[in-house]
């Protein structure tokens, strides 16, 4: 009884009916459901698919690989160089005086098997669970390392993005008059810049990073919620309760905050979802074309080139296909979900 009064307590009931809702759409919770089995194991990948060891326990001594960098000499080698866990030498000498526990894919994204007894690319196999690339990479590995990176870039961009769409939107609407009028020709040009040759021209000068990849996309995707966020703002800045607090000297920020932002952030967390299933398009599509990241990342758009160069090699591209079709097809699932327990019709029924 004490956890259920708390539990009403913490949240209020338009928000449990809200959650009702959405649970009711079953579609959309084994969605979220699959979708957040895939984001932990993308979180795990270190654990999952590594070329080093989890654990080593040589000459009564434990090493643990993954959070430290090990020398050769520190196992029985002769040179001062990073520990290769791939040479047979090594590992003689590490099963001799003692053992080591290894992933359930002892490679990384970046590791070449140098032990293949077939030219690369690869068919599926025991060792390798999807096959390789052209370069003799295991492709379970990188689409492993892929996905969490792609997520990740994702949800950053997506979350820098609205938030300034969301605090544009917001000034344009509630203050209104000549401000909405030159912020609104301002994006309406800004939208009109030719996206795709200003990142050939960026590409060429500097080496896409992360980073610098991040801000170019965040520059012309922060205009996606500002003109619903703008719409809602003027529509709901004439209610009666606004006029009321204007009355009462509440300032400006605080109605803004408080009682006109909630309200326009109903329409806008329904497109959360579909805006990161863009970004991770948007990041495969550059990633294909050569104007992503580099070679060092795990690149699922490098999947999908490497799918187009080798037909011969059909296990690469179907396994980046499926990837990329459950992906998102479980955000759009998830974005409808959120879209109907946000519907004020079903939440009074």
């Amino acid at each position: 009884m004490l956890q259920n009064r708390g539990t009403n307590s913490a949240l209020s009931p338009l928000t449990i009916r809200k959650w009702r809702i959405f649970k009711q759409n079953r579609r959309a919770w084994w969605s979220l459901v699959l979708l957040a089995v895939i984001v932990l194991l993308s979180l795990l990948a270190e654990l999952l698919a590594n070329d080093r060891p989890l654990i080593v326990k040589y000459r009564d001594q434990w090493y643990f690989p993954l959070v430290q960098n090990y020398r050769d000499i520190d196992f029985g080698g002769d040179f001062p160089t990073p520990a290769d866990f791939a040479d047979p030498y090594l590992r003689r000498n590490i099963e001799q005086h003692g053992w080591m526990l290894m992933p359930s894919v002892p490679f990384s994204f970046n590791t070449v098997d140098m032990e293949m007894d077939q030219p690369t690319p690869a068919a599926p196999s025991r060792r390798h669970w999807l096959g390789t690339d052209d370069e003799g990479r295991d492709i379970f590995a990188r689409i492993l390392y892929g996905l969490r990176l792609s997520l990740f870039f994702a949800f950053v961009l997506t979350l820098i993005s609205s938030a300034i769409g969301i605090t544009v939107g917001a000034i344009q609407g509630y203050f209104g008059g000549k401000l909405d009028i030159l912020m609104q020709r301002f994006i309406e040009i800004w939208d009109s810049l030719p996206q795709l040759f200003i990142l050939i021209i960026v590409s060429s000068i500097f080496l896409p990073s992360f980073g610098t990849l991040l801000l170019i996309l965040l520059f012309f995707s922060w205009t996606s919620l500002t003109g619903m966020v703008r719409a809602e703002f003027m529509r709901t800045r004439n209610f009666e309760f606004v006029k009321a607090a204007r009355v009462l000297g509440v300032s400006n920020r605080q109605i803004i905050w408080r009682h006109i932002l909630p309200n326009a952030l109903v329409a806008a967390v329904t497109f959360i979802p579909f805006l990161i299933s863009e970004a991770i398009v948007s990041l495969t599509a550059l990633d294909f074309l050569g104007l992503g990241l580099s070679h060092e990342y795990p690149s699922l758009g490098d999947l999908v080139r490497q799918g187009k160069d080798n037909l011969q090699a059909p296990w690469i591209g179907i396994s980046i296909f499926v990837v990329l079709s459950l992906l998102l097809t479980l955000l759009i699932f998830i974005g409808e979900g959120v879209r109907d327990a946000l519907d004020t019709r079903k939440n009074r029924r």
